[in-house]
This record gives C-alpha cells, structure tokens and sequence, in this order.
C-alpha cells in the first residue's frame, strides 16, 4: 500500500504579531522552537501539539500527515 503524497510546505503565523512566514517543513525531525521574523518572538508548540508547525502552520507535520505520530 502506498503512502498519500506528503505536503512539505507550510506558512506558520506568528501569534503574537500575525505575521505569515512560508516555510518548508524537515522531514527528519520535528521543530520545537521557531523565531519570528518580524518580532522575534520564540514560538514553541501549544500544549497537546508536537511541532510549531501543528500549533501554529498552515498544514500539519509530515508524520502527523501520515497518520503516525511526531518525535515519539
């Protein structure tokens, strides 16, 4: 059985000030911490979630996408 296709990118928004950053997701480790461009503030997953990109992104984490589980 074949994967589905895994969408790599992915635009997080920064809760603080809004703005919207086009990232590309890794897809060999999860990301905890991101940096906001705009006003630098440190972003870090919500609780329950396993990356910013979950918390924050326009599109899950690859392995969450897959139906699996983030960073065991």
């Amino acid at each position: 059985m074949s994967k589905p296709p895994v969408t790599l990118g992915s635009t997080l928004t920064c809760p603080a000030c809004g703005y919207a950053e086009a990232m590309t997701m890794p897809t060999d480790a999860c990301q905890w911490f991101h940096e906001c461009a705009s006003c630098k503030t440190l972003l870090t997953p919500k609780p329950g979630d396993c990356c910013v990109f979950c918390s924050y992104g326009t599109v899950p984490c690859p392995p969450i996408q897959l139906g699996g589980s983030c960073c065991g």
